[in-house]
């Protein structure tokens, strides 16, 4: 046990002096939580490209699941894994917080728990922070649930590398800020991140986001333009709350950085998204909006035509808002391919949807 009460699971690994010629230049840190199932392959992604200077640990937020047996067996076949157990779940904030307060690289990878390393991504990045950054932004492709197809080639839609000085904040964010909602594509320099305002920014689900955006703007951001990640869609932790998140939280947060232009957050996110009607179709075809959802949510937000429109789409039969959300994305979003992937593997979804799915190239 240490003085925060966490196990540690693991040899630890001492660092030489400063300066030393194994000093840590990279830490992956992962934070877990019930992926079990998962963790071993992105595991085995990072363990092939490891190399000196690179570390890698695991934070698991107290899961109730198989993760702690997973993670003894590869801390006993790979004893340079730090892993720690947490006793209580702290959230998804709380434990990447955790994660970097353990890190004893200049940098931090925050990586997750069920996504893959592209080869050579490792290396990708030792040459990036050469450069003495205070963040890199990497770009990652989105695939599906077991990595069949690519549903978006580049979340990031550049194809040479950036860089962004804090004069160009207004074009990163509205280059990046969407991208960054995932967080795995974020490596920070390790005093950066502690130099940063966090504990405001714990339970937004977004810490990462949070830390790189609050004023003063960063002076020295990359993207790279190659992805490096392979994002693996539809299995996030949170999509039973992803109505409470997209029309709530993340907008909120958007909209807090008041230091960037209005145009640049609105290209990130609508101020209230809850207040178009195609979204919430597109959340009751899923599944997540409905007359509870609409109660708790929005019945004091509406008034007039927009609550009677709102109230009526909570109501209308989900098979029926999947169809025409499909029909929808199949004609006139044809590249929005994660939300018909999303309507394909609803419960609501019909042979419509399927229909409309393989129009655009996917298949059940």
């Amino acid at each position: 046990m240490t003085d925060n009460d966490e196990t540690f699971l693991g040899r630890a690994v001492e660092l030489p002096p400063e300066g030393g010629t194994r000093a840590v230049r990279l830490s992956i840190c992962i934070a877990t939580y019930n992926r079990a199932q998962f963790i071993g392959w992105t595991l085995d992604s990072i363990l092939g490209q490891m190399q000196p200077g690179v570390e890698l640990l695991v934070v698991d937020g107290a899961s109730p699941d198989d993760t702690f047996e997973v993670m003894s067996s590869y801390v006993e076949r790979h004893p340079d894994i730090r892993y720690y157990r947490e006793e209580v779940n702290s959230g998804v904030d709380g434990d990447y917080e955790k994660a970097v307060s353990y890190a004893r690289g200049g940098y931090c990878w925050l990586m997750t728990d069920d996504d893959l390393l592209k080869p050579g991504a490792v290396q990708s990045v030792l040459d990036a922070i050469e450069g003495d950054p205070d963040l890199i932004v990497l770009n990652a492709e989105v695939c599906n649930a077991d990595f069949s197809a690519v549903l978006t080639p580049r979340f990031i839609q550049v194809d040479h590398d950036k860089a962004y000085r804090a004069q160009d904040l207004d074009t990163m964010f509205a280059e990046t800020a969407g991208a960054l909602s995932f967080i795995g594509c974020v490596v920070i320099r390790h005093a950066t991140w502690l130099a940063r305002v966090r504990k405001r920014y714990l339970g937004t689900l977004f810490i990462h986001v949070g830390v790189i955006f609050q004023a003063p703007a960063l002076n020295d951001v990359r993207v790279i333009a190659n992805p490096l990640i392979a994002i693996r869609y539809g299995n996030a932790m949170w999509t039973s709350r992803g109505f409470e998140i997209w029309m709530f939280k993340w907008p909120d947060l958007v909209w807090s950085f008041t230091q960037v232009g209005e145009r640049s957050r609105r290209s990130v996110s609508a101020r209230e998204p809850w207040r178009q009607l195609r979204k919430l179709l597109l959340y009751r075809a899923i599944g997540g909006y409905d007359r509870a959802e609409y109660q708790r949510s929005l019945e004091g937000r509406v008034t007039g035509m927009r609550r009677r429109l709102s109230q009526f789409i909570a109501m209308l039969p989900a098979t029926w808002a999947n169809a025409l959300a499909s029909i929808y994305c199949a004609l006139f979003a044809r590249r929005a391919r994660t939300n018909l992937y999303d309507l394909m593997r609803s419960a609501n979804a019909s042979w419509v949807t399927r229909l409309a799915g393989r129009t655009v190239g996917l298949d059940p």
